[in-house]
């Protein structure tokens, strides 16, 4: 899942560049390789099981087609900007792409609070921590969050696809939508659509800490 604008997964090119150094940073030449080899076979995969036709991507990322043909058999590296036109059009985090899927053959993936995945998001005071599987097998993904007070979402409502399901553990989140403001306290939850406007804020004192879901569509 590509997590919410504006809420959840924003990455800005320097956040982009920062994963991808991380990502690769202390790998062997020949890990490096299977990670740059395997971009191409990510972009057709997302673009195939979207049903969409080189085209189609190529005017939803105003990236040529003659491009993506390119990268997709390996016979071009794209450069960190048209990766992160390609994710947006695909509805996925530039992550995916440069990230190792070590947990490729595993049928379920067992996470432990040591290894949680950082999320990358631009967002003051949101630390967030995967707790599901890598992007591109799964539907639903899910963060453990947390939020300093006064962090926020943004000054304004955003929406975006698929479905949003968020548990607090403790303090308060407040979430502001078109008819009505919600405000969590611990075992509260709130649950969904994405496209419906929201916005979400901690008002209160101390940090809040919740368990975030959020369903993407394919």
């Amino acid at each position: 899942m590509r997590w919410p604008v504006g809420c959840i997964m924003s990455e800005p090119v320097e956040a982009l560049e920062d994963s991808a150094s991380s990502e690769t940073r202390g790998l062997e030449p020949s890990s490096l390789d299977e990670v740059i080899s395997g971009i191409g076979a990510k972009v057709r995969l997302m673009r195939t099981r979207k049903g969409y036709s080189l085209q189609r991507l190529a005017n939803l990322a105003d990236v040529s087609s003659a491009a993506i043909h390119k990268i997709e058999r390996n016979g071009m590296v794209p450069t960190i900007t048209t990766l992160m036109k390609l994710a947006a059009a695909l509805n996925r985090p530039v992550s995916y792409f440069i990230a190792e899927d070590e947990d490729s053959d595993r049928p379920a993936i067992h996470t432990t609070p040591e290894n949680r995945r950082s999320v990358l998001t631009t967002i003051p005071g949101l630390d967030l921590k995967s707790i599901s599987g890598v992007y591109g097998r799964f539907f639903l993904a899910g963060a453990y969050a947390n939020v300093q007070p006064g962090s926020e979402s943004g000054p304004g409502p955003t929406g975006h696809p698929g479905e949003e399901l968020v548990y607090l553990l403790e303090g308060e989140l407040c979430f502001e939508f078109e008819a009505e403001t919600v405000t969590l306290k611990p075992g509260d939850s709130v649950h969904f659509r994405g496209d419906l406007k929201h916005r979400w804020s901690n008002p209160a004192s101390k940090p809040a800490k919740a368990v975030w879901m959020a369903l993407r569509p394919i």
